[in-house]
Order: structure tokens, then C-alpha cells, then sequence
């Protein structure tokens, strides 16, 4: 299964489940291969399939139609046998079956029916949460090779810019959120800057253009391509042409460490993009920083970070509370009821997981303790890209009492997670588990919002809804939401509150000219609670 380009329609005109910013998704915008006509003497082959009567999954594993050759980056040989579409829709069926965490909400469909891409489309609940939303958001897949990418290395093609579609219909409009360190969209002759309107792509106008595949292929390249943008930075009084080679980015997920003199003592702040394995050094680093300059407060933006691995969240939300989470229940999962006792994939019992003291070995070595700063409260940015393990900081600490307080909008709603599942070349993420904090509270489907909303659209908590400020750099004390977080610190009081259309809030569902939709670019996968199942 092959990843689709990730897109502006797909930003615009096509259907398809992208692994987010990080993209990611199943292959759904192709065709099938058409297949010759069965002759009239023949008869189709009779399915063995029962509803309702299902195999362990483990008898189909890596029975693929195209079993791959040679070994993987670790110089493990491929396990995969000879096998069928057949066989590989029947792995999914009864893994999804055994695991799924709404499986009795799954209809039960014949595995020769379909497309693999098409048949793991239909292994997922199509019910609706009491808001109306989907109660399943996050079902997903990726090939293999690019799941171990980006999640143990944070590699992904493109410029090193993260963009956010603040508008996807006429007149549209592209911004730039952040860049990478030491990457084509940094360079000195490019220069772009968070903030820098999008205006034209190899000649197609951004704004109002029709000429959709040219502005998906610009903004959503493969590597080693190169694009012709008009872009005009925030500060620049004019516009001007750049041409960008995409190539393979490596994240640098912790940035913008910085020390805020105030009146009040020192506030420390930090951007966190991703909960993906190198964070894991990159936050260590910065908390011992943090510690030794006796910050009074911290500011955590999360404005960007969809989630990634649970472990790290916990790793972060440790450090920031300190001696008061030790023996404290950071979050407990919970399977379905198939699973009361035993976690399915590792086999292990199912107990809450503590506040972790040491690392767990993802970039830093393993079991070394964790520096810690034993902060009574924590603001924290927050967006409609704050997702799953991000919202689990938020859940774990409020369940352990402590203040958490947010600046700027509500959160994407994911108190749910899951495991990576490889077979036959493709990892698949289906929802698997709930999860709950020292409270047992685990009830935010819609997010958590700022309290001063007139109608809050998730759990309210105390803080402030704020607009995304673009015209400032991330960890600049004039930015709106850093500026805002700093003033409620002061003096409890939020900036007046605008309309709440005019937030800045990045859009999920991107409109073109038809009205088709598609969902924006932003790695599924990385908007999610993941746990690992080894490492």
C-alpha cells in the first residue's frame, strides 16, 4: 500500500486519510488494477466466509499477496509469506475483531470483497459521538518503512516548513506555522519565516487559483523535487520568488528554549512539536537547563504537538511535577471488554501506569533518573492541533491535582490510543484503548477548552482562548498566546475575548470550489496516543 501525496485537495478534491502532518493514510484515491473477465465456463472460486465466526489473527500474519524481499534496517529478514489479498483482509478482520476498541460497532465484511486499503477502511466504528463528530477519527495506516522513519528518527520529505491552511476555500489562505533548524526552508538565501504568506505556487495562485494538482505538488512534495513560490514575509514590505528542493527532514521536535525575565521571578518556555523518539534527549535537556536557572513558572507549547508516544508525555509531565507524581497514576488504559485483565498485545497485566522517575531509552539511555522541576501549576499552549499523548500531559497532571492552565484554543478531543501493528509492509493504527488518570477521568472526546469561552467545546479549564498570532516568532513574550499566558500569570485575567470564528484556528476539513473535502496536512499518526510494543 502505497501513501498518497499528502494535499491542498487533497488540500481540495480527493478523499483520503493522511498520516499527518504526519501525513499518513490508506490508498484509497486510486484504482483498482481491473481484472480480466472471468470466462462464462468458469465459476467464481465460493468465499469460506462466516459471518460472524472469526480465527485468531495470528493464523493470516504475514500471508501477503507481495511478500516483501531481503531484511529490514536491522538486518532481520522479512517475515512474510506467500499469501493473497485474501489472506491479508482476513488478518485484518480478526485482529480487528480480537483488539478494536468499539469491535461489536464494526459490520462484519467478507475479506474477498475488497481491496485491502479498502477493506481496512470498513474495520471501524461508523457511529457518531453526542456532538455529532465521528466517534472514530484516527483509523489509520502507513507503509512500514515510513512509519520506522518518522517515528525513531523524525524524517519526512519536504522543505523543513510546517503549513497551516487557515482557509482551504476561496480565498484561501496558507501560512507558514514553523520551520525546521538546517533545513532548504532555513537556508540564508530562502529565509522563510513563520508567518510568510503563501501566494503563488510554480505560477498558480494560491488564493483564488484552480489548478489544484500543482499547488498538492508544491506544498506537499516528494523528495527531491523542486517548486517556485511567491511568499511574502510578515515583515517584508513586498513579496518575492524562492525555489525550495524538498528532501528528507529530520524534526527537531523540543525548540525555542527560552528564559523570560519578569517582575515575578524567571518563566521558562519551550516549543514541543512531537512526541517522537529524539524529544525524549531533547526534553531531558531542557528541563535540566530549566532546573538550574530556578524557574518560578513554565509556559509548555503544545500549540502544534498531535501526540506520538505516550511514554514520552509521561516522561514530560514527571519532570514537570516531580516528587508529587511519584507512586501517582499518570494515565491507566483500558481495552475492551474482551481484555479485562491482560494487556492483549504484550500479555502483561493490566495496571495503571505510574508517573515514570527514569528514562525509558527512546533517544536518552534507558533508566537514568529524570531531572525535575516539582512546579504546583503549568500553562500550556494549546490548539486544534493539541492531540492525544499532548492532551494526556494535560489529563495525567490534573489528576494528580495539579494546576494546568491553557492559553489558546480547544484541543483536538483523543483520549484514546493504540499499538503499531505491521503486516506485509503496511503498519496499521486502529484504536485499541481508553485511557483514564489517577481520577479515572478519560472523558474529553471533544477536547479541552480555555474556561472564558461563552460555549466551550470541550472539558473547560482555567485559561484563556486566544488567537494563533502569526506575525510574531514562536517564544517571542509579544507573541498573542505567549503574551496572554504571561498576563494571566500576573494578574488572572485574559485578553478580551474575540470572536471566536477569528481565532486563528487551523481548519481539519479543507473545502475547494465543489465543496469536496479533505483532511489537512497534518501525520495522523502523529496526532495520536501510540504506545510501544518493544524497543
Amino acid at each position: 500500500m502505497m501513501l498518497p501525496k499528502l494535499p491542498f485537495t487533497s488540500i481540495f478534491a480527493i478523499s483520503i486519510i493522511l498520516c499527518a502532518g504526519c501525513g499518513g493514510g490508506s490508498n484509497n484515491n486510486g484504482s483498482a488494477p481491473i481484472s480480466p473477465s472471468t470466462p462464462p465456463q468458469q465459476k467464481e472460486p465460493k468465499s469460506d466466509f462466516e459471518s460472524g465466526t472469526f480465527q485468531n489473527f495470528n493464523r493470516f500474519e504475514q500471508l501477503c499477496e507481495n511478500p516483501r524481499q531481503g531484511s529490514d534496517s536491522q538486518g532481520r529478514p522479512f517475515p512474510d509469506s506467500q499469501g493473497s489479498t485474501q489472506d491479508e483482509n482476513n488478518w485484518l478482520r480478526s485482529w480487528s475483531h480480537d483488539l478494536y476498541l468499539w469491535y461489536d460497532e464494526i459490520t462484519d465484511v467478507d475479506p474477498e470483497s475488497l481491496s485491502t486499503p479498502e477493506y481496512f477502511e470498513k474495520m471501524k466504528t461508523f457511529e457518531l459521538t453526542e456532538s455529532g463528530n465521528p466517534k472514530d477519527k484516527f483509523h489509520f495506516a502507513i507503509p512500514t518503512d515510513e512509519w520506522i522513519a518518522l517515528s525513531q528518527g523524525g524524517v519526512q520529505g519536504g522543505y523543513g516548513a510546517e503549513f497551516k491552511i487557515l482557509n482551504g476555500a476561496p480565498p484561501r489562505k496558507v501560512l507558514v506555522a514553523y520551520t525546521e533548524p538546517d533545513t532548504p526552508a532555513t537556508a540564508e538565501a530562502i529565509n522563510l519565516k513563520r508567518g510568510a504568506e503563501i501566494l503563488e505556487i510554480d505560477g498558480v495562485d494560491v488564493i483564488n487559483g484552480d489548478d489544484i494538482d500543482t499547488l498538492n505538488n508544491g506544498l506537499f512534495p516528494d523528495a527531491g523535487e523542486s517548486h517556485t513560490f511567491l511568499i511574502k514575509n510578515v515583515e517584508e514590505d513586498s513579496s518575492r520568488s524562492i525555489t525550495m528542493t524538498s528532501t528528507e527532514i529530520v524534526s527537531t521536535p523540543v525548540q525555542n528554549l527560552s528564559f523570560l525575565e519578569t517582575a515575578n521571578g524567571v518563566v521558562g518556555y519551550f516549543t514541543f512539536n512531537s512526541h517522537i523518539a529524539p524529544a525524549e534527549k531533547q526534553l531531558i535537556e531542557a528541563v535540566t537547563q530549566l532546573r538550574e536557572s530556578n524557574i518560578s513558572d513554565l509556559v509548555v507549547d503544545l500549540r502544534y504537538n498531535g501526540g506520538g508516544f505516550l511514554d514520552i508525555a509521561n516522561e514530560l509531565s514527571a519532570m514537570i511535577a516531580g516528587d508529587s507524581a511519584v507512586g501517582q497514576v499518570f494515565e491507566a488504559i483500558e481495552f475492551n471488554e474482551k481484555h479485562p485483565d491482560l494487556n492483549p498485545v504484550t500479555g502483561e497485566r493490566l495496571t495503571p501506569k505510574d508517573f515514570l522517575t527514569t528514562s525509558q531509552g527512546f533517544s536518552a539511555p534507558e533508566g537514568v533518573p529524570l531531572p525535575v522541576l516539582g512546579l504546583d501549576r503549568v500553562f500550556i499552549i494549546t490548539g486544534s492541533g493539541t492531540c492525544s499523548a499532548s492532551e494526556s500531559i494535560i489529563n495525567g497532571l490534573r489528576g494528580i491535582d495539579m494546576e494546568v492552565i491553557v492559553i489558546g484554543n480547544t484541543t483536538c478531543g483523543k483520549p484514546y490510543g493504540f499499538y503499531a501493528f505491521d503486516n506485509c509492509g503496511t503498519t496499521y493504527f486502529s484504536i485499541q484503548f481508553r485511557g483514564v488518570n489517577q481520577k479515572g477521568f478519560g472523558d474529553y472526546a471533544d477536547g479541552f477548552s480555555p474556561s472564558n469561552l461563552t460555549s466551550p467545546e470541550g472539558v473547560p479549564i482555567s485559561g484563556c482562548l486566544v488567537s494563533d498570532d502569526f506575525n510574531h516568532k514562536l517564544g517571542d513574550p509579544q507573541e498573542g498566546r505567549l503574551k496572554a499566558a504571561l498576563a494571566y500569570r500576573n494578574n488572572g485575567t485574559c485578553p478580551t475575548l474575540v470572536n471566536q470564528a477569528s481565532t486563528g484556528k487551523t481548519v481539519k476539513m479543507l473545502i475547494n470550489e465543489n465543496g469536496d473535502t479533505a483532511i489537512q496536512n497534518r501525520m495522523i499518526w502523529n496526532q495520536n496516543r501510540i504506545l510501544s510494543r518493544s524497543r
